[in-house]
């Protein structure tokens, strides 16, 4: 296993989710000299700058059972909570990626682990034009700014759902640029994995009690 700092969060994991973990980035290893599914410098340290990283989205919103993750690309982090919640019942976690083969990748990733996911290969705009179904959470990973991230989870926002988005350094600029959204409260997260990176939590102050 990997060393500090994620061997802090992976050693909380089950002997289920770890081997389920294992298996993932052993498939990750086998797609990438086809597929760019991380950043090639990245792949050495999978565990802590993927892996570990993407746990801490979960965990920042335990209770929730139904998650929407917004451009999966390689699975980070939809896979992990997905993987996270296997064996938990009523679990689902539904996966948009508009790269055809990245959602072959994650399809191959969710039926070899026994993950409660859900693969859409469609653009975000699209599915979310369509898809009403009751969502708990929303993650996206190295998508987009965090004002386009808010307007793409905006009517699951105002319906309840919890906004969860790891950022990095340039953090601050982007709340910045969205303060004049009034209709949501942002809790900024201090990342256990990377220094200068955060956990946006977002959710719709008239939701706050």
């Amino acid at each position: 296993m990997p060393p500090n700092p994620a061997a802090s969060l992976l050693a909380t994991l089950t002997e289920d989710v770890g081997r389920r973990l294992r298996l993932y980035v052993e498939l990750l290893h086998r797609w990438q000299p086809t597929i760019n599914l991380i950043a090639p410098s990245t792949l050495p340290d999978v565990w802590s700058r993927h892996i570990a990283d993407s746990l801490q989205v979960q965990a920042a919103v335990p209770a929730a059972r139904r998650w929407l993750d917004l451009g999966s690309g390689g699975g980070f982090p939809g896979l992990v909570t997905a993987i996270t919640l296997a064996d938990e019942a009523g679990a689902v976690v539904h996966l948009v990626e508009s790269d055809k083969r990245k959602a072959a990748f994650l399809r191959t990733v969710s039926r070899e682990t026994g993950t409660p996911a859900i693969i859409h290969a469609e653009r975000i705009e699209a599915f979310t034009a369509d898809f009403d179904e009751p969502i708990d959470a929303i993650s996206a990973r190295a998508l987009a700014p965090l004002p386009a991230l808010v307007a793409y989870a905006e009517k699951y926002l105002l319906k309840g759902a919890i906004g969860v988005f790891p950022k990095g350094q340039q953090v601050d600029a982007e709340l910045t640029a969205f303060d004049h959204d009034r209709r949501f409260h942002i809790e900024t997260v201090p990342s256990q994995t990377q220094e200068t990176a955060r956990l946006l939590i977002v959710k719709a102050r008239r939701l706050e009690v």
